[in-house]
């Protein structure tokens, strides 16, 4: 039995919100309450509104049918999308704003992620098919926070509860179980809740059932929390990184870059970045990089960049000299090296478990170098070899080579003319 209270008597007041008195939320509310019926926004624009965070996305529960919903909505000359009309949700626009609207509902039979639904009027019920308490409190036009299943202790404690059983809950959905994790990253605080950690490492199993989009989903938002390492460091411990990520293991160095992101430095290119972060924590080579790309459905340009991180082709060190650092970033490029730069920096600061001043001097002359890099290309071209007589084929990349060898190991400091002697005697024309 789930515990509840009332749904139909406020327990709170969210303080004044933008988005709630803003002119396009009340058109839509004033086209949804045209026929008299009771809307509440529900979710995660209540759960942040009480934490005074960002508000992402703005959704809306009515007792109204959808074919209703979008009738009221185009009364008013709102444009509304059915997005998922069979589940009851249609999405209103209007400018940049997006609304998703959904009907109320209460499962009526479960079997995996597929229940069947019926559309009711009852907050509660609609609430207790919701994941965790803190996503299952309600919000009316006032401000007035509804609360059935006592989010708002657990959201002010930092406690991550499920919503009834926790087994009962990932039965039914088990990317629930990720997103468990997920949820204590960016709200909660330990100790963890042992019956949903229990729920998690009986049906951790069952991952390989989801797709990797849904997982990929579930760590890009896990990546982007102040601090992803502790969080999977438990994932790690109940066996669950096994089953969708089993090349995590760099905990450690995922920690400390974090920190660099975030607390330590602030300047252009840091900042939270989740790829950068995933391919810090991976302990891979190039081949079992690519496979996480494959695995979670990454685009060819995040799966390139995972393996540059993962299994870099240059190692950077603080003892690097400068013309050592002007070949890793003429080889790698600016951005990659900043990504190799803090990987090494954060895996040298973990094994050493203390701040070295000497050190992180060294580490920061390398950015630097990285922030005031131009690229550089060779003076001499094919065109040039072509005009002193090398014929078309391999042998103009050959002699090219030569000269860019030549050119690099004196810093890449010669011009167009001592390029083009050095091009001369290599074709014997010097």
């Amino acid at each position: 039995m789930i515990a509840t209270r009332s749904s139909s008597e406020p327990v709170g007041q969210l303080s004044p919100q933008d988005w709630l008195d803003a002119p396009e939320t009340q058109a839509v509310l004033d086209a949804l309450t045209a026929d008299g019926s009771e809307v509440r926004f529900v979710g995660g624009c209540v759960r942040d509104a009480v934490l005074k965070r960002p508000i992402k996305d703005i959704d809306i529960a009515t007792h109204d049918p959808p074919q209703v919903v979008m009738a009221l909505l185009d009364d008013a000359g709102i444009h509304c999308i059915p997005t998922g009309i069979d589940h009851g949700t249609v999405t209103a626009v209007i400018g940049k704003a997006h609304y998703e609207i959904t009907t109320l509902r209460e499962d009526v039979e479960t079997f995996g992620r597929h229940a069947r639904v019926a559309f009711t009027d009852d907050w509660t019920a609609d609430a207790a098919r919701r994941d965790f308490t803190m996503n299952a409190m309600f919000a009316d036009r006032q401000g007035r926070v509804y609360d059935p299943f006592d989010g708002l202790s657990d959201l002010g404690a930092g406690r991550v509860v499920f919503v009834g059983n926790p087994q009962r809950r990932l039965e039914e959905d088990v990317l629930r179980l990720l997103r468990f994790f997920r949820f204590h990253a960016h709200y909660g605080r330990p100790p963890m809740n042992e019956s949903a950690l229990a729920a998690c490492r009986r049906m951790a199993h069952r991952l390989v059932e989801l797709s990797g989009e849904r997982v990929a989903g579930e760590f890009v938002r896990l990546m982007q929390a102040p601090d992803p390492a502790a969080v999977m460091l438990v994932m790690h411990g109940l066996g669950i990184l096994a089953h969708v990520l089993p090349e995590a293991a760099a905990f450690g160095r995922l920690r400390v870059l974090c920190w660099l992101e975030t607390r330590a430095m602030v300047r252009p290119g840091l900042g939270i970045d989740w790829l950068r972060r995933l391919g810090a924590v991976l302990d891979t080579d190039v081949a079992g990089a690519r496979t996480v790309g494959e695995r979670l459905k990454m685009s060819a340009v995040q799966t390139a960049r995972l393996v540059s991180i993962a299994a870099p082709k240059v190692r950077l060190d603080p003892g690097m000299d400068g013309p050592a650092i002007r070949r890793a970033l003429r080889m790698v490029g600016a951005d990659t090296f900043r990504d190799l730069l803090l990987v090494a920096w954060a895996e040298a600061r973990a094994i050493d478990g203390r701040a070295n001043s000497t050190e992180s001097a060294r580490w920061i002359t390398l950015l630097d170098e990285c922030d005031a890099w131009q690229p550089v290309e060779l003076p001499v071209r094919g065109a040039d070899c072509l005009e002193l007589g090398v014929p078309k084929g391999p042998r103009i990349g050959q002699v090219l080579a030569l000269v860019d060898q030549w050119w690099e190991e004196r810093d890449y400091r010669p011009g167009r003319d001592a390029c083009l002697a050095r091009l001369r005697e290599l074709v014997g024309q010097g």
